[in-house]
C-alpha cells in the first residue's frame, strides 16, 4: 500500500488514476479538497476498494501519523501543494501554510513511523516529494536547463515556498537518514488540469468566446510535460530511485506561451471551428505578473542515464490529446468553472489593462 498526499489534484489525481490502472497495490489518497482538489476527477475509482479517500491537510501530523499506523504504506508520494504563482502573489500565506509547514508535518510524522519499522520495511520504505522547476529562478536565452545542480534562486512566494520544502526533505535525509527522493518537474498539462493554469485557461476561454490573455509580450518561454508522462517518472522514481537523490523530470519541449496559445488556437479551428473567424482573433495581451520568469528548461538527462526513463509524448501528440479530453468533458469544465474560481478570476484579472485585441 501506498500514501498519497495531494491526490485530487491535477497531478496527483492522474497519479492516482495511472497507479491503479497498471497495478492492484491500494492506494490511500490524503486530500484537503481545496478549490482546486476535485473528487470528480477520480470518479471512476467509485467503489474500488484499492482506493482509500481521506479527506485531511498534510498539516495535521497526527491525522497523518494515525494513518500511517493503520495503513502501514511502504511509501509516501507527496503531491499536496498550492501551487499558482498568481495565487501566490496574491496571498503568499496559504502557500507557506500547506508547501512549508505541511512538508514539516508530514516528514515529521514519516520520520516517527519509519523509524519504528522492523529492519526490512525500514529499508524498503521511500519519501518521495514531487517539487517544481521553479525554485531554479530563471533563465536566459542561451542559458543552460536545469540540472540537479543547479543553485537555487526563487523569484515568487509559491517557488520560495517549494524550495523551502525540498530543503526540509533533503535536511531530513542527510540529518535522520529518511530515505527521500525528490523530483522537480517542468510545466504539466493535460486531462483535469484546472482551468487558471495556461493551458486549460485557453481552452475554456476560447470556446466560451472570452478573450485569451497573454501576459505581457507571451515571450516567456516554458518546458511542457505531459501529465501522464511525468507520472511514469515518478513511478520509476519510486522503484529505483537513489535514496537522497533528485531528479529532474522534463519534456524537452521548450516553447514560449504565445507559441503554445497559438497552437491551441489552430487545434481548436480544425476540431471545433467557429461560425466566424479563428479563435486567435480572442488573444488580448494583459499586464504581466510581477517578477514573471523568462524561461525555464529541464535538464533531463539524468533519470534518462540513471533510471531509464523518456517522456513518450511530443508537444504536439500531448496537446492534441488535452485539446480532444477538454472538449469531450464540458461537464467537467462547467463543475470546476465556479464559486471560488470566478471570484479568483475576477481579482487577478481585474487590474490589468487589455489593450486592443492583438491577434497574431
Amino acid at each position: 500500500m501506498i500514501l498519497v498526499t495531494g491526490g485530487a489534484g491535477f497531478i496527483g489525481s492522474n497519479f492516482v488514476l495511472g497507479w491503479l490502472a497498471q497495478c492492484d497495490e491500494p492506494v490511500i489518497n490524503l486530500d484537503k479538497l481545496t478549490y482546486a482538489g476535485n473528487l470528480g476527477n477520480l470518479q471512476s475509482l467509485a467503489g474500488d476498494p484499492r482506493h482509500i479517500f481521506v479527506k485531511g491537510d498534510i498539516c495535521d501530523e497526527e491525522l497523518v501519523a494515525s494513518l500511517l499506523a493503520q495503513h502501514k504504506p511502504r511509501a509516501i508520494l507527496n503531491f499536496a501543494a498550492e501551487s499558482h504563482v498568481d495565487r501566490s502573489i496574491h496571498g503568499p500565506r496559504d502557500f507557506v501554510i500547506t508547501n512549508v509547514n505541511g512538508a514539516f508535518a508530514l516528514l515529521e510524522a514519516a520520520r516517527g513511523y519509519w523509524q519504528g519499522l522492523d529492519d526490512r520495511d525500514k529499508a524498503a520504505f521511500r519519501f518521495l516529494h514531487v517539487s517544481t522547476d521553479e525554485v531554479y529562478g530563471t533563465l536566459g536565452p542561451e542559458d543552460a536547463p536545469f540540472t540537479e545542480t543547479t543553485a537555487y534562486a526563487p523569484n515568487s512566494p509559491y517557488s520560495a515556498s517549494k524550495a523551502a520544502s525540498d530543503h526540509l526533505v533533503r535536511a531530513y535525509h542527510h540529518t535522520y537518514g529518511l530515505p527521500t527522493l525528490t523530483t522537480n518537474c517542468s510545466n504539466n498539462y493535460g486531462p483535469y488540469h484546472f482551468p487558471e493554469k495556461l493551458i486549460p485557461l485557453i481552452i475554456a476561454n476560447a470556446r466560451q468566446g472570452k478573450p485569451l490573455p497573454i501576459y505581457g509580450d507571451g515571450q516567456q518561454v516554458r518546458d511542457w510535460l505531459y501529465v501522464a508522462d511525468h507520472c511514469t517518472a515518478i513511478r520509476r522514481v519510486l522503484d529505483a530511485g537513489r535514496c537522497g537523490e533528485t531528479y529532474n523530470i522534463g519534456g524537452w519541449n521548450e516553447m514560449a506561451n504565445l507559441d503554445v496559445v497559438r497552437i491551441l488556437c489552430g487545434i481548436l479551428d480544425e476540431l471545433t471551428p467557429k461560425a466566424a473567424g479563428s479563435y486567435l482573433d480572442q488573444i488580448v495581451h494583459v499586464q504581466d505578473r510581477p517578477g514573471h520568469d523568462r524561461r525555464y528548461a529541464i535538464d533531463a538527462r539524468k533519470i534518462e542515464r540513471e533510471l531509464g526513463w523518456r517522456p513518450v509524448e511530443t508537444f504536439e501528440s500531448g496537446i492534441r490529446k488535452t485539446v480532444e479530453w477538454y472538449l469531450a468533458h464540458d461537464d467537467w469544465v462547467r463543475n470546476v468553472q465556479s464559486g471560488d474560481y470566478l471570484g479568483w478570476m475576477d481579482t487577478n484579472y481585474a487590474n490589468r489593462a487589455t489593450p486592443e485585441r492583438n491577434a497574431p
